[in-house]
């Protein structure tokens, strides 16, 4: 009797001792957040347009990368083909409100602002939003673990969380699930369902590559993205075809005059 005793106290410590180490939804999420990123990032990325699984369009861009105190620019420009050729955008994060976007559209010839309205509209084209290309503040969402441990597409072991927002009328989405890997924080799945609360969405990476970066810091760069809208057969992916990392990019590629020129 005295050993069952024993045995049932060791037992509820070890419980009690794992659940004090737990990550909850919100501090996995804060995680994903705050993951170190590149000083500098310059890349081709080859973004595939297709329909049913068919290749309806391919486009090559350049990007352009930074993060400063925490917060990510990017810069995208399209090279080919004619129809988007020389459309440039660029992206500023902030810290406590949403992302400035800016788009030049050559067939205007003119920079302007991407309005917090434009949020749900498509990117470009793409089956990415405007808003798909930034991310939201941890604490615009509620966050719950509903798994510590899944595995879902080329990876496995993955932290599974339900983001739904405090504010309905913030998101374009009633609520995402994300799977997250546990030595990165990089979600590599993401479920997006529409209002209807129907999944409308989703965001794949497929694969992951270790960069090293300056200071020995090394980095976990997804090398494709797939976003696929499940609702109409229609996908994008986004495939890094070269990148490069922590190689400084000029200070004049984050601005509006870099997008009305080009140089």
């Amino acid at each position: 009797m005295k050993m069952i005793k024993k045995f049932t106290v060791a037992a509820l410590a070890l419980v009690m001792g794992a659940s004090a180490f737990a990550l909850d939804g919100t501090e996995i999420m804060t995680k994903v957040y705050d993951r170190q990123k590149p000083d500098f990032s310059k890349a081709a990325v080859q973004v595939d347009l297709l329909k049913n699984g068919k290749l309806e369009e391919s486009r090559k861009v350049g990007e352009y990368g930074r993060c400063v105190n925490g917060l990510s620019d990017v810069v995208m420009i399209f090279l080919s083909p004619a129809s988007v050729k020389d459309t440039r955008f660029l992206q500023k994060e902030n810290k406590d409100k949403a992302s400035d976007k800016w788009i030049y559209l050559p067939s205007l010839k003119s920079t302007r602002r991407v309005a917090s309205s434009d949020g749900s509209k498509a990117f470009v084209g793409t089956d990415f939003t405007y808003d798909d290309l930034s991310t939201r503040a941890v604490s615009d969402d509620t966050h719950e673990l509903l798994k510590e441990s899944e595995d879902k597409g080329n990876f496995k072991d993955l932290y599974v969380v339900k983001s739904t927002p405090k504010d309905a009328n913030s998101s374009q989405y009633s609520y995402r699930i994300s799977w997250i890997t546990k030595d990165a924080y990089i979600p590599t799945y993401i479920e997006l369902y529409d209002k209807k609360g129907k999944l409308l969405k989703i965001n794949e990476v497929k694969s992951l590559k270790k960069m090293p970066g300056n200071n020995g810091r090394v980095y976990n760069v997804p090398m494709e993205n797939v976003m696929t809208n499940v609702q109409t057969n229609h996908a994008t992916s986004m495939k890094m075809v070269n990148i490069e990392v922590d190689k400084p990019v000029a200070e004049r590629n984050f601005t509006t005059d870099f997008l009305s020129t080009g140089k």
